[in-house]
């Protein structure tokens, strides 16, 4: 049970310098990427950050393969 309150806790701070890290720097291009799809027809737009999903992917692997090497 141990491990999961340590997991909950990284996870939290991790949240925590992500979202001060977008009030300090709010035009980050995270979001505006190329590989980014946007398909806007009419009054309907289509949003799909597939760029940005892969590089917040890698960097969350990276993330969690250092806290699990002990």
């Amino acid at each position: 049970m141990g491990d999961i309150g340590k997991i909950l806790i990284i996870a939290g701070l991790v949240l925590l310098i992500a979202g001060i890290i977008f009030i300090l720097y709010p035009r980050l291009p995270l979001g505006k990427l190329p590989g980014d799809i946007i398909i806007k027809k009419g009054s309907f737009t289509f949003y799909f950050p597939l760029a940005t999903s892969i590089i917040i992917s890698i960097i969350l692997t990276i993330i969690i393969y250092f806290i699990g090497r002990h």
